[in-house]
């Protein structure tokens, strides 16, 4: 077994828990060059080539309806980036220029790609997925198998540069107990799958394509540390078999002396809605209906999204469902609500802005939710991403209740909106805060970068500080305040969300038993003294560090 003596790695923690294993890395795909054999002639070749990306798609189409739940969401849009016409045309008219065939496409794709990183935000995360359409469909074309992923027969953490939904999406019940990257951000697609599958996950970690295969490496998936060949006293506790599961708690989610503690689940799609409705979850504290929306020509109509909404509404009964309205814009292009490019696409036209220009799109949405609502006889939720102004809320909510809605929020996305926390509450009856955009808006960081992750911490003190305002703010209005960014699925930070006056969390259902154990192990008044503690230190990592340490104190004290 190699050793190495290293310090401890830092990167973005993803997705939480702790294990150790020895190092795994996926293997190189084919790589494709302008000296390769060109084929035969082009028109043949371009036979070939339509081939091998459909043959891509039907692939991850597969994959897809193997995995459901997220997994099958980003599969099935991959799948379609592979049978996009514009990608195949770019790949012709390099091999017109007599161009091997797979150096043609990874040509086309390395321009796409170029495109997509200048875009930056959302767009610039999927480049890892359309390099992973032309890896695949050069292997195809090459006649050879993909690379896949380790599957040694005992535990292994799986290292890679950066990693597709194809792959990831595969490690559910094989030897991989940990994932670490050293690209990719907070919202990258390993991100995603890695919470849902409750891998512990570690993204955007400089130096570890450097540790040598078979390493024992620790990985923290909370606090983003990554230790190559820890010694024998970090190895105690968790195993490299697993993350140590917490203890069993029963019923709704609640602190210690009983503060009720509503821990609800984030959703895309129906099949998400049966995945979470079947588990201990209290309800959907974000369906994102955008998926519904992705890779579409023409929006769907008002029936065909009250069919879904309706059918995620009946999976949960009476339990509480809320629905953010369509979060797309120039950072998430829908071909059927242009809005042209913009410079800076994260601060441009997005979530409730599109309403200026596309109206029709906000109200067929509100009018089928108002549908499904009365199809089944329940009320529902529904929240507008994006707002900056109580006018914006103000406005939105009156066309919410104008379409039969009764009950209205808004995120809390951005500084404006957690400064004006009490004004927005009086025109709404709910708020949710979006850690990860928060986090994005206050610390002037691209939430996609991995290089900027330690900006990008959920603990940063200043972040917390306007969490604590809109907390103040809820308690005042006597109306909920909940958390469905990724902030909430971390434990420890979930603690302190409550200690600053959140009412309710909302993650993907694999992080709810961590986090209802560690709220049932803490009274309100400890979690808020852990919030106060974190606000006062002088960093994210001092933050995390002293309310871990407050927190092990109290319950010692206990």
């Amino acid at each position: 077994m190699p050793t190495v003596r290293t310090t401890v790695l830092r990167g973005r923690g993803v997705s939480p828990g702790v294990v150790h294993a020895p190092l795994a890395r996926l293997a190189a795909p084919l790589v494709t060059s302008a000296a390769d054999p060109v084929g035969a002639e082009p028109a043949a070749e371009r036979v070939r080539l339509r081939q091998a990306l459909e043959a891509v798609a039907a692939d991850l189409t597969a994959r897809a309806d193997a995995a459901g739940g997220p997994c099958a969401d980003i599969l099935t849009t991959t799948a379609a980036m592979a049978l996009d016409p514009t990608l195949r045309a770019a790949a012709e008219e390099h091999l017109e220029r007599g161009c091997p065939t797979a150096h043609a496409l990874t040509l086309a794709i390395e321009g796409f790609c170029a495109r997509l990183d200048a875009l930056g935000g959302y767009l610039a995360e999927r480049v890892t997925d359309l390099r992973d359409v032309g890896h695949r469909a050069a292997a195809h074309l090459a006649g050879v198998a993909m690379p896949g992923i380790p599957a040694p027969g005992y535990p292994v953490v799986l290292v890679a540069r950066d990693l597709a939904p194809a792959d990831t999406a595969t490690l559910e019940g094989g030897d991989v107990v940990a994932i670490v990257t050293e690209e990719g951000g907070p919202t990258s697609h390993t991100a995603i799958l890695a919470g849902a599958l409750g891998l512990p996950a570690v993204v955007g970690c400089p130096g570890i394509m450097a540790v040598p295969e078979g390493v024992t490496v620790r990985v923290d998936g909370t606090t983003g540390e990554v230790e190559p060949d820890p010694p024998a006293a970090r190895r105690v506790g968790p195993t490299a078999a697993a993350p140590s599961d917490p203890p069993a708690v029963v019923g709704p989610g609640s602190t210690a002396d009983g503060r009720p503690v509503a821990l609800l689940s984030n959703i895309g799609t129906v099949t998400d809605a049966e995945r979470a409705a079947a588990t201990a979850s209290e309800g959907v504290g974000l369906f994102r209906t955008e998926f519904l929306f992705l890779d579409r020509r023409t929006r769907p109509d008002v029936d065909e999204q009250a069919r879904t909404y309706a059918a995620v509404l009946r999976a949960f009964g009476a339990r509480r469902v809320v629905v953010r309205t369509l979060d797309a814009g120039s950072d998430k292009p829908l071909p059927f609500l242009p809005l042209g490019a913009e410079d800076n696409p994260a601060l441009g036209v997005r979530g409730l802005r599109t309403a200026t220009a596309h109206p029709a799109v906000l109200d067929d949405q509100l009018a089928a939710l108002a549908a499904a609502a009365a199809g089944t006889a329940r009320d529902v939720d529904v929240m507008a991403p994006m707002v900056a102004t109580v006018e914006e809320a103000e406005r939105f909510a009156v066309r919410a209740r104008g379409h039969g809605l009764r009950r209205v929020g808004v995120m809390i996305e951005v500084p404006a909106a957690a400064l004006r926390a009490r004004e927005l509450l009086e025109v709404v009856d709910f708020v949710s805060i979006g850690t990860n955009d928060l986090g994005q808006y206050t610390m002037a960081a691209d939430r996609c970068s991995g290089a900027l992750g330690h900006l990008l911490d959920p603990w940063q003190p200043a972040v917390l500080d306007l969490v604590a305002v809109v907390g103040e703010a809820g308690r005042a209005a006597g109306k909920p305040v909940g958390v469905c960014g990724e902030a909430a699925a971390d434990p420890l930070l979930a603690a302190v969300l409550v200690g600053l006056g959140v009412s309710s969390l909302s993650t993907a259902p694999t992080a709810r038993p961590a986090v209802h154990a560690a709220l049932h192990g803490l009274s309100a008044p400890c979690c808020a003294v852990l919030a106060d503690r974190a606000r006062a230190a002088r960093g994210a990592n001092a933050a995390r560090t002293t309310a871990a340490r407050t927190r092990d104190e109290l319950v010692g004290a206990g």
